[in-house]
């Protein structure tokens, strides 16, 4: 990893992209520490103490909890873009868009776009009137600025993600991510550092922890790259004085296919126990039910998330690979599994294949959930970056890498291929 990165900064063209993509970088953690006006931030530190705000506070960069102009984050286009590629199952424009290659792609982009602007704009709302206690002049002048600070924020967050897709090098959202998550650790370890500091937590805890961390990151890798490769071999055709196909090549099924995709879903449900919460008095009892049970460490909440985990990942994987659909272009094609006949029984196969794939991934997912909640049980440290946190930084790390080593690649073959 280390010598790709020494190897594309000596490249001018990869040098422009990285240095581009760390000014951007530079831009976002500067939108971090610009707090929205009209807003007491003592006050909102102490709304938003609770363990379950941690999670997002991380991907934000700790722009949440300060309520700076990028508190809302890159959530609101996430949430548009995973809903419109559900769109694409059930409405038959969307699926059509799917198909059409180029073109339907930036029509889907577009859409969004639409689509992250009008959730943005709708959970700022929700937001603003939640804090209303919180700001200096209360009243619908500071709830209109703080709507239009956090919908603009989440605007220019996605408009940064898309300039470092085309100018800098990887994928421009998911990189924000990255480094919403990695400027946490810093705090993380300077937590730990004052738990041992304090006795609070043993000298050898702290060695388990590290020594589990750098296993978990491991186990990581190896689920994220893990496939399983289903052969298939390609009828020879004729076609005027042409052989075409004769080759075998095969599938690769990943083993978690559906990503960190089911555990945001997860997490976004189970948000709205907490949020109900936020609307009761707090010395209500029904709100302190709430969040005693919809508490990180409470096993009624334990065995929620997991459970939607589960149904999360069978989901989208059904929604992002289609059997069906995979048989039939290889028949279209002639191609087919050694041993089994094309269409239905290729279908079924691929199906059964797909089944305990994704029953793997889901239990890798659950567990790497579930982690920070066991650790914290055990040990008693507070940490917010926990497995979740770890996979999405641990995938978009692999995911850039492949992208540089592509362009070194090219670069290399570039006097075969002229």
């Amino acid at each position: 990893m280390f010598s790709a990165l020494v190897n594309a900064w000596k490249v001018p063209e990869l040098r422009k992209k990285i240095i581009f993509t760390l000014l951007m970088f530079v831009v976002f953690r500067l939108g971090c520490h610009i707090p929205v006006p009209g807003v007491n931030s003592e006050l909102i530190s102490n709304m938003f103490s609770s363990q379950f705000f941690g999670w997002i506070d991380i991907i934000s960069g700790g722009s949440f909890k300060n309520l700076t102009v990028f508190a809302m984050g890159i959530i609101p286009y996430i949430n548009a873009s995973i809903i419109i590629q559900l769109l694409t199952m059930v409405i038959p424009y969307f699926e059509k868009l799917a198909k059409e290659g180029q073109e339907g792609r930036k029509k889907m982009s577009q859409y969004t776009r639409y689509g992250a602007i009008g959730l943005g704009f709708a959970q700022a709302v929700i937001m603003s009137i939640y804090l209303k206690s919180a700001m200096i002049n209360p009243g619908i002048g500071s709830i209109i600025v703080c709507t239009i600070t956090l919908t603009a924020g989440t605007a220019l967050l996605m408009w940064i993600g898309e300039l470092i897709t085309d100018k800098g090098i990887g994928n421009g959202i998911s990189l924000i991510i990255f480094a919403g998550i990695v400027s946490k650790l810093p705090r993380g370890i300077s937590t730990i550092y004052s738990y041992t500091s304090t006795g609070s937590v043993s000298f050898i805890t702290v060695v388990i922890f590290a020594i589990c961390a750098i296993l978990l990151i491991a186990g990581v890798v190896a689920v994220q790259e893990g496939q399983r490769r289903i052969p298939v071999q390609y009828a020879k055709r004729v076609i005027g004085r042409k052989v075409y196909g004769g080759q075998s090549t095969h599938i690769p099924m990943r083993i978690n296919q559906a990503g960190v995709i089911p555990i945001i879903f997860a997490m976004a449900i189970l948000m709205f126990p907490q949020m109900i919460a936020g609307f009761f008095a707090k010395n209500s009892s029904f709100a302190a039910w709430l969040n005693t049970v919809f508490n990180f460490q409470h096993p009624v909440y334990i065995v929620c998330y997991a459970l939607l985990i589960f149904f999360f990942a069978y989901f989208y994987t059904a929604a992002t690979f289609n059997t069906v659909d995979v048989a039939d272009n290889m028949k279209k094609n002639g191609g087919f599994i050694p041993g089994l006949r094309p269409g239905r029984p290729t279908a079924e196969y691929l199906d059964k294949i797909l089944s305990r794939l994704t029953f793997s991934g889901a239990t890798f997912l659950t567990f790497i959930a579930l982690v920070p909640s066991i650790f914290m049980g055990i040990t008693g440290m507070n940490l917010y970056f926990g497995g979740t946190s770890l996979l999405i930084a641990v995938g978009v790390a692999l995911d850039t890498m492949k992208q540089i080593e592509s362009h070194l690649l090219m670069r290399h073959y570039q006097g075969f291929m002229k």
